[in-house]
């Protein structure tokens, strides 16, 4: 079982700029192999966002928002963040943190949080 701490989300107005932080607790000497966010509008499929691993692959980044955002993974471990800029109205959604993943595509199908919601008006 993976436990989730995400903060981060917000109301902001296009253009500007939001950081989502999320730390995954598993256990203290366990690694993901990867970590990411994902996000959910209402009325809309899911969609993977950015994808970071602990096996040295590169971050992946979602079409819609590369240029844009950039996760990335600090001390403690398992503790990633996205920092998201130019935020756009099409990026209000709720987003998730997820954990032990292995499609991007589906990053539900491992563990994953509660969701942080951001909203951004235009």
């Amino acid at each position: 079982q993976v436990q989730f701490e995400e903060s981060g989300g917000g109301s902001v107005q296009s253009g500007e700029a939001l950081t989502l932080s999320c730390t995954a607790s598993r256990s203290t000497t366990y690694t993901e192999n990867s970590l990411g966010w994902f996000r959910q509008a209402p009325g809309k499929a899911r969609e993977g966002v950015a994808a970071i691993y602990s096996d040295g692959r590169p971050s992946w980044y979602a079409d819609s928002v590369k240029g844009r955002f950039t996760i990335s993974q600090h001390a403690p471990v398992n503790t990633i963040y996205l920092q998201m800029n130019n935020l756009t109205p099409e990026d209000t959604a709720t987003y998730y943190c997820a954990a032990d993943f292995v499609d991007t595509a589906h990053m539900e199908r491992g563990y994953w949080g509660e969701g942080t919601q951001v909203t951004v008006s235009s």
